[in-house]
């Protein structure tokens, strides 16, 4: 009787060291990182042109939609779904999918993005839906076999994505009363409770680690207040009519999101672009909620908070951190190359093209829009230019991962 082989990888394995596989499929970052960025370099500048009429290209949702909805499912998503799945297998020593299993997750998210162009709204929805509740799940399972209880809430920020997600499409196709781009808003706001809680971790943590003497201790009062007025803020936002109790807690979560910058000491940073990178974006954030209450009373155009929080905000801080982790988990020094410095910078102008200078100039709103996608496109080329070959090769150190 001959022995029945064992399958080569069972998601919550421990893991090993040894390198097997194809590279670009041996952790979650490697796809996900370069599928992202390669739609954040495309999809910004083909908008434009479409806005502009530059482009006739008739994707599978009205134009706006599929921007809007692409730069948070597909180019934000792919990030958090990357970022998820290799910090999944650190947080819990416990294997997370590859090879094969890692594949069929990154074609799932490329197809959508595929159909998203090309094909019918019904394909592009069932495709895009299904990936956020795929990865939850794996997430959960490895959270809940490691009694990792600490980062459940992220897996559930993953879930309430899914469903924020499946309700802008069943709005765009009709089926739920609810306009299209409030789910998308939802999204977003859903995005930034992310990045909150999780550069409320690290930011602090890796300023301390290359600061000699430098002590961050978090005031509980100041991270509850932070947290709890973003979140309610923000749901008043998306849920409730515009008017003066929204302004006054998106006002008083700006102050508090204030308060915390400047008490993880951001001018220690100056001269490490890895971590500057991390507090200048962190800093949109009060900046994008303060224009989302002044949008309140129509004194700014909400586009104008969505965007700081969308470019400045979730774009600098995931330039930042995929450089970062890639650059650790394949083995490289943490210090920026000029080149990566400089994308940094552009992702910065784009998001001070993009919201300040329509404010301050609405004239300059077409050169406003054309130079931010420009410098956006070339920020995420730089990415692509430098990271793609590291990231299809095994680590320097060769080891797994």
């Amino acid at each position: 009787m001959k022995p029945v082989p064992l399958p080569l990888f069972k998601i919550g394995e421990p893991t090993s060291s040894a390198p097997k596989g194809w590279p670009l499929l041996r952790l979650g970052f490697r796809p996900f990182y370069l599928g992202g960025a390669l739609l954040a370099a495309l999809i910004v500048p083909l908008w434009v042109l479409m806005f502009l009429g530059g482009l006739q290209l008739t994707p599978s949702a009205p134009p706006l939609l599929w921007h809007a909805h692409e730069m948070l499912f597909g180019f934000a998503v792919s990030i958090i779904v990357g970022f998820l799945l290799t910090a999944g297998k650190a947080w819990t020593g416990l294997a997370t999918p590859r090879g094969p299993w890692l594949g069929a997750l990154a074609l799932l998210w490329l197809a959508a993005r595929l159909a998203a162009a090309v094909g019918p709204y019904a394909l592009y929805a069932a495709l895009d839906v299904a990936l956020l509740p795929c990865v939850a799940v794996i997430l959960v399972r490895l959270l809940l076999r490691s009694r990792n209880h600490r980062n459940l809430p992220l897996a559930l920020i993953l879930v309430l994505l899914a469903l924020a997600n499946l309700t802008s499409h069943l709005a765009a196709l009709g089926v739920w009363p609810v306009p299209p781009i409030t789910p998308l808003y939802a999204g977003l706001a859903l995005i930034i409770m992310m990045e909150c809680v999780m550069a409320g971790r690290v930011v602090p943590a890796f300023t301390m680690s290359v600061t000699p003497g430098l002590k961050l201790v978090a005031k509980v009062w100041v991270e509850r207040l932070a947290l709890g007025l973003t979140g309610l803020g923000l749901a008043l936002w998306v849920l409730a009519p515009a008017g003066l109790p929204t302004l006054v807690v998106l006002g008083l979560a700006s102050a508090m999101h204030a308060k915390r910058c400047l008490g993880w000491q951001p001018g220690t940073t100056r001269d490490r672009p890895l971590l500057w990178i991390l507090h200048a974006s962190y800093a949109w954030i009060p900046v994008g909620l303060a224009l989302l209450a002044l949008a309140q009373m129509g004194w700014v155009p909400v586009s104008a908070g969505v965007h700081a929080l969308a470019v400045g905000a979730t774009g600098g801080l995931i330039i930042g951190m995929v450089t970062r982790t890639a650059r650790g988990h394949t083995g490289r020094p943490l210090v920026a190359s000029k080149a990566e410095v400089l994308a940094y910078a552009l992702v910065m102008a784009a998001a001070v093209l993009r919201v300040v200078l329509p404010l301050v100039a609405p004239a300059l709103y077409v050169f406003a829009l054309v130079t931010a996608a420009m410098a956006w496109s070339v920020a995420f080329g730089i990415y692509l230019w430098v990271f793609t070959p590291w990231l299809v090769r095994t680590r320097l150190d060769g080891k797994d991962g």
